[in-house]
């Protein structure tokens, strides 16, 4: 059995999967966590991946190792094969993701150590969108300023979109190069994409994941001033701000709980302030809809995907009212029905098919580890 070995190295976990290339299915996964945690027996990730590989156990004919990178900032337009230079241009990316990359890079040199003599792919969460214009990704500073020091806007989850947009297409039996389709990345992190025949062109997180859409602990989108007035007056220091914007911010400053589902709950007891919140999470959201819509010049698909976007109704249909004037509608009794499979919410004969797609980053990465290798 040939397999990919998909690797999601954070600063303390190692998740991974074995996806068959044949089936493209997992056959199995799992997490490993505390890494370099006191007392946890697993002082280092070559340690812990040493113990990821017990526990796969023989009989696993492991063809190459995929790797999540978030930052490919504007070197990595795709995946690329990892070699010692590739492993220095992701540590150089490392100010561009301090919280992300270095975690990554673990993963892959404990990886490589562990497993020499295959190869090694990193595939970045920024690469789908390195389509984006220059109009799009462009911030409005001083040019020479933002070049030197990699200010752009780069966006993420592109792995997800990507393959959520290529599903699309699968479903609906169409030419992906034929659809212009909005993909909803809703979960803990939240994203939104505009997507033009398998193209990005738009997409709602910026240099880093914070900018765009609220979650769970992101603001999201937000006047840059705000964090000189509250510098200022609250005497809040970079550290101070960047905490709150990223870890204290989004459905949890708003009503003091990160997870939507207590969010949706509270709401539904007639907690003011939790609705509240929800009515400032659908906002964001329509606002970026109706702006991509006019970037892409017309709609064929608007896709949710993600914990939130597969598994809310009630967030769906609150969303999407009031857009039957777009062409989007959404079947009451569609969007209730509970499952894991690729699904119309809209209408039979709606100019926009509104879908559910599930998201599966992991066999995303496994095709673009074939794909490198080939």
């Amino acid at each position: 059995m040939t397999q990919i070995f998909v690797v999601n190295s954070g600063s303390s976990s190692i998740k991974y999967q074995l996806v068959d290339l044949e089936t493209e299915e997992a056959v199995l996964s799992g997490i490993l966590e505390r890494v370099g945690e006191p007392g946890s027996g697993i002082p280092d990730h070559e340690a812990g991946m040493r113990r990821v590989l017990e526990t796969l156990g023989t009989g696993h004919e492991i063809t190459a190792v995929g790797h999540r990178v978030v930052h490919g900032g504007s070197l990595f337009s795709a995946a690329a094969i990892v070699t010692d230079e590739v492993e220095a241009e992701i540590a150089e990316l490392s100010a561009l993701a301090p919280l992300h990359n270095p975690a990554n890079l673990l993963g892959i040199r404990a990886a490589r150590h562990a497993l020499p003599t295959v190869p090694h792919v990193a595939v970045f969460d920024t690469a789908f969108h390195q389509t984006l214009p220059p109009a799009a990704y462009t911030y409005a500073i001083d040019r020479e300023l933002a070049e030197r020091h990699g200010v752009r806007r780069y966006g993420f989850h592109g792995t997800s979109h990507k393959y959520v947009s290529q599903e699309t297409a699968r479903f609906l039996g169409r030419p992906l190069t034929d659809l212009k389709t909005i993909v909803l990345h809703l979960g803990n992190g939240a994203s939104v994409s505009a997507i033009d025949g398998g193209v990005s062109v738009e997409t709602s997180m910026g240099m880093t994941p914070l900018e765009g859409l609220v979650m769970g602990t992101r603001s999201g989108d937000i006047d840059a001033a705000v964090l000189i007035h509250l510098h200022r007056q609250a005497g809040l220091d970079f550290d101070e701000l960047d905490t709150m914007l990223n870890r204290q911010s989004g459905l949890l400053g708003l009503t003091g709980n990160g997870d939507m589902r207590d969010v949706q709950e509270a709401a539904s007891r007639g907690d003011e302030v939790a609705e509240g919140a929800l009515a400032v999470y659908r906002h964001r959201i329509r606002r970026y809809i109706g702006a991509y819509i006019a970037h892409l010049g017309g709609l064929d698909a608007l896709v949710f995907t993600a914990g939130v976007g597969e598994n809310n109704a009630l967030l769906r249909r609150r969303t999407l009212a009031g857009l039957e004037f777009l062409g989007i509608a959404v079947d009451v009794d569609r969007n209730e029905l509970a499952s894991r499979k690729a699904r119309y919410i809209s209408p039979d004969g709606a100019p926009v098919a509104v879908l559910v797609i599930p998201t599966n980053e992991e066999l995303e990465i496994a095709r673009q580890c074939v794909a490198a290798i080939a």
